[in-house]
């Protein structure tokens, strides 16, 4: 098992002057970083870094997304973080070209793949035997564009977005939509009408499915841009009603960025607040927090764009992990993350 170099954790923190705004102006801070918190770098290297996901151990675990033409035609690779040692290993490689991540209430890693010599597909993996299993391959006959993000509510439902920025495979698939997998394995295109469904994540009352849009990108070296054009709309945040069934309805714009930002990533704390990994061409990247009602109450910003991000667990239930474009970041805030109840044990 392949280690990474451990970074010292005495020095490596970053001191970050964190912007935590106020959403009206005149208001008293809302309080988001716990007091005397920093932003700390915990794994650099990357070459695009997506997830992250804490399994029910603690452990984070994040996935290097290779562009493969410029990263040597690497395959792709999902990483194990130990916040006890500082450490972090490969947990597997090829990954699928693995996007999201995310672990069901029994424990198990469902993994979003993507195109560009990947699976296309959604995996399970069972977390104590390691065998893996083909959540969705294909809908409808055909397989989908790049499943690229994924969130599961508290009935064992999978909700995943499957957009198409890189690769060379064709695309099949006549929209780029947002599925719903039901526990028996039933697949449902639920969302036909987004540009770019990437970001999804479920509010913790189960009544809202949020969904973000990013439009095309191109490549600079490791810098990842947004190139709006005309029939390109700005990235933004969508919010649907979230019936019993899992339906949803009542599409609304939760919120919307200008053309020099753009969200990636999004997830809920225990109070539904909306946390959002946001890149920017004019140093406004960082992560966004929202009020269930679209006011910004906090920022906090990272040396590089941020990509995702996702609450810890147990101890670190109120420490958030973040991924950019090539480093693995973490902070501890005052509030905890909106995680699933358990069902099994520690895997």
């Amino acid at each position: 098992m392949e280690k990474h170099r451990r970074l010292p954790l005495p020095n490596l923190t970053l001191l970050i002057v964190l912007s935590i705004s106020s959403a009206c102006q005149g208001e008293e801070r809302t309080p988001i970083v716990a007091p005397g918190a920093e932003l700390e770098r915990v794994f650099d290297g990357g070459h695009f870094l997506e997830g992250p996901a804490a399994a029910p151990d603690g452990s984070i675990y994040f996935s290097d997304l290779i562009f493969s033409k410029r990263a040597g035609m690497q395959a792709g690779h999902i990483w194990r973080f130990d916040p006890r040692s500082g450490q972090a290993s490969i947990f597997r490689s090829p990954s699928g070209m693995a996007n999201g991540i995310a672990f069901d209430a029994t424990g198990d890693m469902l993994v979003a793949e993507g195109a560009n010599f990947g699976g296309r597909r959604v995996t399970r993996t069972d977390m104590t035997t390691g065998k893996s299993y083909v959540a969705a391959g294909l809908f409808k006959g055909r397989p989908f564009n790049a499943p690229n993000d994924l969130a599961i509510d508290r009935k064992g439902r999978i909700y995943f977005t499957d957009p198409r920025y890189v690769g060379h495979e064709p695309v099949e698939q006549p929209v780029m939509g947002v599925y719903r997998i039901d526990p028996g394995g039933s697949l449902h295109r639920i969302v036909s009408e987004l540009w770019k469904p990437n970001g999804i994540a479920i509010s913790p009352d189960q009544k809202t499915l949020y969904v973000v849009t990013v439009g095309d990108f191109g490549l600079d070296g490791l810098r990842v841009e947004v190139r709006p054009t005309e029939q390109v709309p700005p990235s933004a945040i969508h919010a649907f009603d979230l019936d019993p069934g899992g339906g949803v309805e009542n599409r609304r714009a939760f919120l919307a960025y200008p053309e020099d930002r753009w969200a990636d990533g999004i997830t809920v704390d225990a109070q539904g607040n909306l946390y959002s990994a946001v890149s920017s061409t004019a140093d406004q990247g960082g992560v966004y927090v929202y009020s269930p009602s679209g006011e910004e109450i906090g920022r906090i910003p990272t040396p590089e764009g941020a990509v995702n991000l996702e609450f810890g667990r147990g101890d670190e239930a109120n420490v958030l992990y973040v991924t950019a474009h090539t480093s693995l970041y973490r902070i501890r805030l005052t509030k905890v993350g909106a995680h699933l109840p358990e069902t099994r044990g520690d895997p």
